[in-house]
């Protein structure tokens, strides 16, 4: 008999002041790209994320509650990677961009964020089930998420 551990995908419930996007047509975004050294870091979406299954992608979340910025991108980074504050050299902010997905019915307002880091070590959550790190002009040869080629456009 083997058993396979499969980390189950959390049910969805807004913390109190945290705004659930799954109905609202404009839905603000963070795009991150992790870098470390010359590479950059893709992960594969889950085949079990209800978005985008199977593409590749930076480190994503939704702007949802009252955190900055630069506080989102933190706790993404030690949520979906295991890397720690202290691990994170500088954070970048490119220009934001709408991104229409007439599948979802949604229009994701994207703000493409450069994160370099200290570490190539990571250890991914239950969202990805996959991870390459790379050269930037070598992304556009995976199934990248719609969009995410225009992220890294923005801030390379």
């Amino acid at each position: 008999m083997s058993h396979v551990h499969e980390t189950p995908e959390p049910k969805f419930k807004p913390r109190p002041g945290q705004v659930d996007y799954t109905n609202i047509r404009y839905a603000p975004v963070i795009n991150c790209v992790v870098k470390h050294g010359g590479r950059i870091l893709l992960v594969q979406r889950s085949q079990k994320m209800p978005l985008y299954p199977g593409f590749w992608n930076g480190i994503s979340g939704f702007l949802d509650d009252g955190r900055s910025i630069e506080e989102k991108v933190t706790d993404e980074l030690r949520e979906e990677l295991g890397i720690k504050a202290g691990d994170i050299i500088a954070i970048h902010r490119g220009p934001v961009f709408d991104q229409e997905a007439e599948e979802y019915g949604k229009t994701w307002i994207v703000h493409p964020i450069l994160v370099e880091v200290k570490t190539d070590k990571i250890k991914l959550d239950w969202e990805a089930q996959n991870y390459q790190w790379l050269k930037v002009k070598d992304a556009k040869t995976f199934d990248l998420l719609p969009g995410f080629a225009k992220v890294l456009a923005a801030l390379f």
